[in-house]
């Protein structure tokens, strides 16, 4: 089997005490992201067509990020350049429904490349989305901010 240079994938998720709609405007709304996970700043709401622009406080920055679909309450997905600096990879957050007014926010990235390269920066955004999924239910269940210092 020989795999294509953008063949590994990987997904995240996590249980949030806060109903979909709720989870999805933690993503969409720039000011509310930057409550959580963009620290340095959210430019632009997450909309289908959208070039939005993020940046962190602790990460080089700013960038675009290029929304492809926003369903709300349901999916954002869209494209944010690869660490390589050489094209882009796909993002989806889905925020499904779960019984008690709660959801499950899942985080799909698509884009590596089958090589220890890809591998290694593969490990390193599931790193930082799993981070992210853990900030963002702190801030939305208890309101407490994770991310400042996180990262430097």
């Amino acid at each position: 089997m020989t795999l294509s240079d953008k063949d590994m994938d990987f997904t995240v998720w996590a249980i949030m005490d806060v109903p979909p709609g709720r989870a999805y405007e933690a993503v969409a709304d720039p000011d509310q992201l930057g409550r959580h996970f963009t620290m340095g700043g959210a430019k632009g709401r997450m909309e289908s067509g959208a070039t939005v622009t993020w940046e962190f406080a602790d990460f080089p920055g700013p960038f675009d990020v290029q929304v492809v679909e926003a369903d709300a309450p349901r999916l954002i997905a869209f494209d944010w350049p690869h660490p390589t600096g050489k094209g882009s990879n796909r993002v989806t957050f889905r925020f499904e429904p779960l019984d008690g007014n709660r959801c499950k926010v899942s985080v799909t990235e698509t884009g590596w490349s089958a090589d220890p390269a890809g591998l290694g920066a593969a490990y390193g955004n599931c790193m930082g989305w799993s981070h992210m999924l853990a900030a963002m239910k702190a801030w939305l269940d208890h309101g407490i901010q994770l991310r400042p210092g996180m990262f430097r």
